[in-house]
């Protein structure tokens, strides 16, 4: 049987409170791995303490999402920080973070986030780490400057989590060196289609953004259904799940560091 990836969920929040341990004995039946994004500083420690319960399963990175930014103080930003520091051998990333032109409007703020973002990606530099980017806004403008940024600080590896922008910006992206996550939304989204189809497999990830983005809205999604973006992906490419398969595995493997088990 092959085991599929997914590469973003967010298995502490909220919707998982009834039945988070029926929802990873699920995922562990079809997914060889699972990373979880901490978004936040209380939102870590529950990522952190379900990686150690699920270990060589789930995998997690630590970050801050844009969406909190404002609600920080610096003095509750250095105590993150050195939180992540000192966790620093438990994870396989620093994300999600970056820039969210949909939710953070306020120019003070954007400004802020900025700020944050580059100092974050101070952190994967120092830890030798790969960053997880949050990078929304309408036009591509987001994923724009954040492209601009991590290529200005030197970013080695990051993930583009969450693709939405034109093929010809997935293009440039991987001609950085970079690599672009595919959601499950795909099904919806004839531009995430053309990326799939033009951006070679070697630069591609997968993931749900679990429990956002299913493709049936009707339902919460879970991470065993990022089997349809593996389908999607070798529809595109006329290819198929096995060989995509493979693939996603070794970029995995490249980008985060860790050794599936088989």
């Amino acid at each position: 049987m092959v085991k599929i990836i997914d590469i973003h969920c967010h298995l502490t929040f909220k919707e998982y409170d009834a039945d988070r341990q029926q929802v990873i004995e699920d995922a562990r039946r079809a997914l060889s791995g699972v990373v979880i994004s901490g978004v936040e500083p209380s939102d870590a420690e529950k990522a952190l303490e379900l990686a150690a319960l699920h270990e060589g399963f789930i995998f997690p990175t630590l970050g801050l999402h844009p969406i909190y930014v404002g609600r920080k103080t610096d003095q509750e930003i250095g105590a993150y920080q050195e939180f992540i520091n000192e966790h620093k051998q438990r994870i396989v990333g620093i994300g999600e973070i970056g820039l969210d032109y949909h939710w953070v409007r306020d120019p003070l703020r954007i400004k802020r986030a900025r700020e944050l973002f580059v100092e974050f990606l101070g952190l994967s530099k120092e830890f030798d780490l790969p960053v997880v980017l949050h990078l929304r806004g309408t036009g591509g403008e987001a994923i724009e400057e954040g492209l601009k940024i991590i290529s200005d600080e030197d970013i080695k590896k990051a993930v583009f989590h969450c693709f939405t922008g034109k093929p010809q910006l997935a293009a440039r992206i991987c001609e950085e060196g970079y690599y672009i996550s595919l959601p499950t939304s795909i099904l919806k989204s004839k531009s995430m289609k053309k990326v799939a189809k033009n951006v070679p497999l070697s630069f591609l990830l997968t993931e749900t953004d679990a429990p956002y983005l299913s493709p049936d809205e009707e339902e919460r999604n879970v991470p065993q259904r990022v089997q349809v973006v593996y389908e999607e992906i070798a529809r595109q490419k006329k290819s198929d799940v096995e060989t995509v398969n493979k693939e996603i595995e070794r970029n995995f493997e490249r980008v985060f560091g860790v050794e599936l088990r088989r």
